[in-house]
């Protein structure tokens, strides 16, 4: 793979993501002084002309859709080796999953939000173009000078004229977010296929939870006791899997939640204490089990590995109290800053704990494949009783057992056949020596028929 440095008068500083086909960097127009991102076709694909055409067609989209809501696009061109390239707006504020970092928002800013989401679908619809994949990783945040924040809608790689949607064959869409009518292919679909998406969004930001299937949503209500019904309603009709009975457009459900939000209490934020327990922990948004503090979003590469251990990936959280190997090639991406056992039903509080994983952007997401482990270290509380109570939509359970060695012993509990093709282990844990403290929970997700889980738990220290 060739090094970029640079892009004709832009300045490459950073990744700011990639994916199958391409990668988004952060760069400096040189000449314009200005933060752009520069998004560029993977070398493994620049022979294939399907694949260019398509990643040309989202600059084409982005700039027909012409709208201060939509990122803009401000140059197109081609790399020495062939590869195409363009220059797009830089959104300095992240994304609404970012926003998710610390569990779900206050209902009036999750309805707002979601308001403006869905006015910028309603421009893009406008300009006769059907999104396919909106979600919260896919709509950004720019700050402008005065310090308040525009929302952008991005990444049109599966968009589409609607012209071409009616007779769309191919199956598209992220799960949890995609409407069952682009699911199937064969069928035709419309500017609703992007209301059901914006539906999930909003069930996300209220609930911090990734909503299941089609016609199997659980209503949010049962995730946030303190929802209004007129909430619940609005969410679960563009949710609808029937087309017709969602709201008829973008701009329509805007409105709708315009007017909850000027209904919606100040000061409603986040009264969730008695329900996070209940909620699958795998679903939650990773840095809900992570602490709000400036150090939990930050992703630091580990280097850490344990001597005479060339297999192994030793990893330590930033107070130097959990120390935990992971197997090689799981210790790309750290999260250190401890969590909440509140969101387990436990005490609440600030505790030691981190997460480590091959791509921590998939982990809060069952349905994406992810090798990693979590630890969290709590005082209080009956950790095992917790533990047994967990659920994960769509994994098999295969059963429980104990674990024991020289250092901790307690419950073990496994499924399998997980939407990810993986299988996920929740462990509850108290010191071998009897003393019941400090309990630790690990949860470890893994891909692949093996199980790292004991190696794992014989490897953790906690001081």
């Amino acid at each position: 793979m060739h090094s970029l440095e640079r892009i004709g008068r832009y300045r490459l500083e950073r990744p700011l993501g990639s994916g199958a086909f391409a990668t988004v960097w952060l760069a400096r127009d040189e000449e314009l002084q200005a933060p752009v991102a520069v998004k560029v076709l993977a070398e493994n694909w620049t022979h294939r002309l399907d694949i260019r055409e398509r990643f040309l067609s989202e600059a084409r989209l982005l700039r027909r859709a012409g709208s201060s809501r939509i990122v803009q696009v401000y140059d197109i061109g081609q790399l020495p080796d062939g590869r195409p390239y363009f220059v797009m707006e830089y959104a300095d504020g992240g994304t609404l999953a970012d926003l998710l970092a610390d569990g779900p928002l206050p209902v009036r800013d999750a309805l707002a939000l979601t308001a403006e989401a869905a006015r910028s679908a309603a421009a893009l619809h406008e300009a006769g173009i059907v999104h396919r994949d909106i979600k919260p990783t896919n709509v950004l945040l720019h700050t402008a000078p005065d310090g308040t924040r525009r929302l952008l809608l991005a990444d049109l790689g599966l968009a589409k004229s609607l012209a071409q949607a009616s007779v769309l064959t191919l199956a598209a869409g992220s799960a949890g977010y995609q409407p069952p009518e682009q699911a199937e292919p064969g069928e035709g679909i419309d500017e609703r296929a992007d209301v059901y998406s914006l539906g999930a969004v909003g069930y996300e930001l209220l609930t911090g939870t990734v909503p299941g299937p089609p016609g199997r949503v659980v209503p949010p209500r049962r995730l946030r006791p303190d929802l209004g019904e007129d909430v619940e309603r609005a969410v679960l009709r563009a949710l609808e899997p029937d087309r017709s009975r969602r709201w008829p457009g973008a701009q329509a459900f805007a409105q709708e939640l315009d007017r909850l939000a000027a209904a919606a209490a100040p000061g409603d934020a986040r009264r969730l204490d008695g329900v996070r327990g209940r909620l699958n922990v795998v679903t939650m948004s990773l840095a809900a089990l992570l602490a709000a503090a400036a150090a939990a979003v930050t992703v630091t590469v580990v280097l850490h590995h344990r001597a005479g251990s060339p297999d192994g990936t030793r990893v330590t959280d930033s107070t130097g109290r959990v120390v935990v190997q992971v197997p090689a090639g799981w210790g790309h991406e750290l999260r250190d800053s401890g969590w909440d056992p509140g969101v387990l039903g436990l005490a609440k509080g600030h505790e030691p704990g981190l997460v480590v994983a091959d791509d921590l952007t998939r982990w809060s997401d069952l349905a994406k494949p992810v090798n990693g482990v979590f630890v969290g270290v709590s005082e209080h509380g009956d950790l095992a009783g917790k533990v047994n109570g967990l659920t994960h939509a769509g994994c098999r359970y295969s059963g429980g057992r104990t674990f024991a060695d020289a250092g901790f012993h307690g419950l073990v509990r496994a499924w399998s056949g997980c939407p990810d093709g993986g299988s996920i282990t929740e462990s509850a844990l108290t010191p071998a020596e009897g003393s019941g403290q400090p309990q630790v929970y690990v949860q470890v997700r893994e891909q692949g028929t093996g199980d790292a889980t004991d190696g794992v738990l014989r490897s953790l220290r906690v001081g």
